[in-house]
């Protein structure tokens, strides 16, 4: 007998707006991460287009309309032993402010990168570090 194994694909948006980036929290009764701060964002549909799905995830959880730019980072992890994440980050720009949560979350910020280093769980931290987010020449 074989078990059987889980490939997940996310994609995030990095979301700027006036030098500050979006983040969110998730509902505390979420089975993954419940009350953690996090981006916007969620798993792409089998057969859609990646920045397609970003684009549809991110009206549904913040209804904002954004500009994908570029990726930025790519990462992976496993949840278990039979269940792997794969994590595509993106730069999107929005031109708006006013965000329209979903129920998969409970508040938001547009985040200074002070802020952001108070809010998001070190996992996200270690990315963004890894990767050089936070000298980004777009976040002000």
């Amino acid at each position: 007998m074989t078990s059987l194994n889980e490939m997940v694909v996310v994609l995030k948006g990095f979301i700027l707006h006036k030098g500050k980036v979006l983040t969110v929290q998730r509902a505390h009764d979420d089975e993954v991460g419940g009350g953690t701060w996090e981006l916007a964002g969620g798993k792409i549909h089998f057969g859609e287009d990646l920045e397609a799905a970003l684009l549809r995830e991110i009206q549904e959880e913040v209804g904002l309309d954004v500009t994908v730019e570029r990726i930025l980072y790519a990462t992976t992890f496993q949840t278990h032993a039979t269940r792997q994440v794969v994590i595509l980050t993106y730069l999107c720009k929005s031109d708006h402010h006013e965000v329209v949560l979903s129920e998969e979350h409970i508040d938001y910020c547009w985040s200074t990168k002070e802020r952001v280093r108070e809010l998001l769980p070190p996992a996200i931290l270690h990315d963004f570090e890894r990767n050089d987010v936070f000298s980004l020449e777009e976040w002000v």
